[in-house]
C-alpha cells in the first residue's frame, strides 16, 4: 500500500484524466511499450520460423563458398581421396534426391492424369507446352544476341591448352539424335528405363574395295573405314519414357471407371507418402548444398587461366541467365497474373539453391513440388502434372547456353554466321534442349547436335567442358525456375477459366462410393492419420506446419 502514494507523486503532472487515476496512466506507458516490443518480437520470430529453411539454405550456399575457399588455402591441397571424403555429405544429398525421383514422377503423373478430365488434361498440357516452347525460344534468342554483342570468342587460346581432346563427347548425327529421342519416348522395358536410356554410338568397320583399270584388271586393294551407327543402352534414367508412360497409364485408369479407383488411390497415397519423405530431405538440404558447393570449389584447377581466357564466355552466359531469370520470366508472370513475381521466386528459393548445388533439374524436382504447393499456392493436380513434364522438356538455361556456345565456337574459328545459320541455331537449340538429360553436363552432350547442324567443329567443345561445372549450375537454376513459373501461370489460368472452387475440386480423386463416409474437411494428404479420430487432429496440424518453410 505504500507504493501507491509514491506513484501518485510521480504522476501528479497529469492532465486530469477522468477515466483513470494519474498513477494508472504512468503504469500503462511502460506496459504499452513492452507490449509493442513483444508484438514486434513475436512477428520477427514468426517470420524467421516461416522462412527458416530458406535462410538456412542461403547460409549453406555462403558457408559452402567460404569453406571451399578456405580449404583451398591448405598447404599442399587435398588429395583426390580426401576431396571425395570432404564432399561426402553433398553426395549423400544428391543420392537422396535421385532416390526419390522415380516414385515421385511416376506416381504423381499417374495420379494427376487419372484425376483430370481428358479435356482439362489436354488444355493444361497444351498451354504448358506452349509456354515452355516460347520461353525456350526467348532464351535462345537472348543467348544469340548477347554472344554477338559481347564477342566471347575473341582472344581465346587453342582448346588443347586448357582441356584435352579426349574429353570431347562423340559427335552424333542430327537425325540419329532425334531418332534416339523418339525411341526413348517408347522404352522397350519399363524396368530398365528406370536406370538406362537408349543412345546411338558409332563404330568403324573396315571395308575392302578393289581398284581396277580400264580393262577390269584389279590393280590395288584399298581398305576404308566405314562408320556404322550402333544402338545401345547407356547409364541414366530414361525420364522422358517414364513420363509418357505414366501419363498414358493414368488416362487408361480413368477410362476404367470404378474398376480403376483402387489403383488410383494407391498411386495417390504413394505420392503423398513420397512428399512426406521429401519434406524430411528438405531439412538436410542446407548441409548437403554447403558441401556440394565447397567440394566443387576445392576441385577447381587452374582457376586463373580459365577465368582470364574464358571470362567473356562465362560472363555472357551469366548475364543471359540473369536477364531471362530475373526480368523476362518474371515479366511474363506479372503480365498474365498481375501478381508479384519476386515473391513467387522467394517461395522457391530452396529448390533454386538446390539446383545450383546439384546441377540437376531432375534431382531438384521433389523440393520444387513441395515448395510451389506450400509456399506459392499451386494446387497439387497442376504441380504434380506439370513440373515432371517441365523437368523433362523445358530447358531454358540449356538452350541459352548452347546458343552462346555455338556462336562462341564460330567466333573462335573465325567463321561468320549468316542469317540462315542463326535461325538454324535457334531452332536446333530449342528442339535439342527437349532431349537434354536433366543431369549435370546434360546440355553439353546435345551441343554437338547444334554444331553439326551449322557445320562447326565439335572438337572445340573441350573449351565448353572446361567451365561447364560453373555455367551448368546457373543453367539448372534457370531450368527449374521456368518450370515453377509455368506451374504458377497454369494455376492462375485454371482459377480464371474454371473458378477457384472448381479448380480446387480437381485436386481430389473423384470416386463414387468409397469417400461417402468421410467428412468434407478431410484433407487429401492425411487419410491414414485422420482416420484415427478427432483426438489426433491437433497433433496432425502441428506436424503439417512443421513441414512448411
Amino acid at each position: 500500500m505504500e507504493a501507491l502514494p509514491s506513484l501518485e507523486k510521480g504522476g501528479g503532472a497529469g492532465n486530469g484524466a477522468v477515466t483513470a487515476p494519474p498513477g494508472e496512466q504512468e503504469e500503462r506507458r511502460p506496459v504499452l511499450v513492452a507490449g509493442g516490443r513483444s508484438l514486434a518480437a513475436s512477428r520477427l520470430r514468426g517470420c524467421l520460423r516461416a522462412n527458416l529453411l530458406v535462410l538456412l539454405t542461403v547460409a549453406g550456399v555462403v558457408a559452402g563458398v567460404a569453406v571451399g575457399l578456405g580449404v583451398r588455402q591448405v598447404p599442399g591441397g587435398l588429395s583426390p581421396a580426401q576431396v571425395l571424403y570432404f564432399s561426402f555429405p553433398g553426395e549423400l544429398l544428391l543420392r537422396l534426391l535421385k532416390m526419390i525421383i522415380l516414385p515421385l514422377v511416376v506416381c504423381s503423373l499417374v495420379a494427376g492424369a487419372a484425376s483430370l478430365d481428358p479435356s482439362a488434361l489436354g488444355r493444361l498440357g497444351g498451354w504448358a507446352m506452349l509456354f515452355f516452347l516460347l520461353t525456350t525460344l526467348l532464351a535462345s534468342a537472348i543467348g544469340v544476341v548477347l554472344a554477338f554483342l559481347i564477342q566471347p570468342g575473341e582472344g581465346v587460346p587453342s582448346p588443347e591448352l586448357l582441356w584435352g581432346e579426349d574429353a570431347v563427347p562423340q559427335a552424333k548425327d542430327v537425325v540419329d539424335s532425334f531418332l534416339d529421342l523418339i525411341r526413348n519416348i517408347f522404352p522397350s522395358n519399363l524396368v530398365s528405363a528406370a536406370f538406362r536410356s537408349y543412345a546411338t554410338s558409332y563404330k568403324l568397320v573396315p571395308e575392302t574395295k578393289n581398284i581396277t583399270d580400264e580393262l577390269g584388271i584389279i590393280r590395288e586393294n584399298v581398305t576404308e573405314l566405314k562408320v556404322i551407327p550402333v544402338g545401345k543402352e547407356v547409364e541414366g534414367m530414361n525420364i522422358l519414357g517414364l513420363v509418357v508412360f505414366a501419363i498414358v497409364f493414368g488416362i487408361a485408369l480413368r477410362k476404367l471407371g470404378a474398376e480403376g479407383e483402387n489403383l488410383i488411390k494407391f498411386f495417390n497415397s504413394f505420392n503423398e507418402a513420397t512428399m512426406v519423405l521429401v519434406s524430411w530431405i528438405m531439412w538436410y538440404a542446407p548441409l548437403g548444398i554447403m558441401f556440394l558447393v565447397a567440394g566443387k570449389i576445392v576441385e577447381m584447377e587452374d582457376v586463373v587461366i580459365l577465368f582470364t581466357s574464358l571470362g567473356k564466355y562465362i560472363c555472357c552466359c551469366f548475364v543471359g541467365h540473369a536477364i531471362h531469370g530475373l526480368i523476362v520470366l518474371p515479366a511474363i508472370y506479372f503480365l498474365f497474373t498481375r501478381r508479384n513475381p519476386y515473391r513467387f521466386l522467394w517461395g522457391i528459393f530452396t529448390p533454386l539453391a538446390t539446383a545450383f548445388g546439384t546441377s540437376s533439374s531432375s534431382a531438384t524436382l521433389p523440393l520444387m513440388m513441395k515448395c510451389v504447393e506450400e509456399n506459392n499456392g499451386v494446387s497439387k493436380h497442376i504441380s504434380r502434372f506439370i513440373l515432371p513434364i517441365g523437368a523433362t522438356v523445358n530447358m531454358d538455361g540449356a538452350a541459352l547456353f548452347q546458343c552462346v556456345a555455338a556462336v562462341f565456337i564460330a567466333q573462335l574459328n573465325n567463321r561468320p554466321l549468316n542469317f540462315i545459320q542463326v535461325i538454324t541455331i535457334l531452332i536446333t537449340a530449342t528442339a535439342s534442349s527437349v532431349g537434354a538429360a536433366g543431369i549435370p553436363a546434360g546440355g553439353v552432350l546435345t551441343l554437338a547436335i547444334i554444331l553439326e547442324a551449322v557445320g562447326l567443329p565439335t572438337k572445340d567443345i573441350s573449351l565448353i567442358l572446361a567451365v561447364d561445372w560453373l555455367v551448368d549450375r546457373t543453367c539448372t537454376v534457370l531450368n527449374v525456375e521456368g518450370d515453377a513459373f509455368g506451374a504458377g501461370l497454369l494455376q492462375v489460368y485454371t482459377e480464371k477459366t474454371m473458378g477457384k472452387a472448381e479448380a480446387e475440386e480437381l485436386m481430389e480423386i473423384k470416386t463414387d462410393g468409397l469417400e461417402a463416409g468421410k467428412g468434407a474437411s478431410v484433407e487429401e494428404g492425411s487419410p491414414l492419420i485422420k482416420r484415427d479420430g478427432p483426438a489426433l487432429s491437433e497433433g496432425v496440424n502441428s506436424c503439417e506446419k512443421e513441414s512448411v518453410m
